[in-house]
């Protein structure tokens, strides 16, 4: 399969790109050659090779979640510009329809 400079075009058009005759020339040569790429790794025998999401070996980093002591609440709200029933008050950023 090679791409045309009418392909080229038209994929520049849904990307809304304009492109000069040089960029599109250059676009057809580099995409055509990615393309070639691919049909060369499509002649790779692949069955005995198990799919894989990564290529390398995944494994979970997240630390276990630990209940700890936090702040007191006076001690927060101690500065707090406004504060109602034990929480920070704060002006009302969206309007009522």
């Amino acid at each position: 399969m090679s791409i045309t400079k009418d392909d080229v075009k038209y994929i520049a058009a849904l990307a809304r790109l304009k492109l000069t005759e040089k960029e599109t020339e250059y676009f057809t040569g580099q995409l055509s050659s990615i393309i070639d790429y691919i049909d060369q790794l499509k002649e790779l025998d692949t069955r005995n090779i198990e799919p894989t999401t990564h290529p390398m070996p995944m494994q979970n980093v997240f630390r276990p979640d630990i209940v700890k002591p936090s702040l007191n609440a006076d001690d927060v709200l101690k500065n707090a510009p406004a504060k109602e029933n034990n929480l920070f008050k704060v002006p009302r950023i969206i309007e009522e329809s």
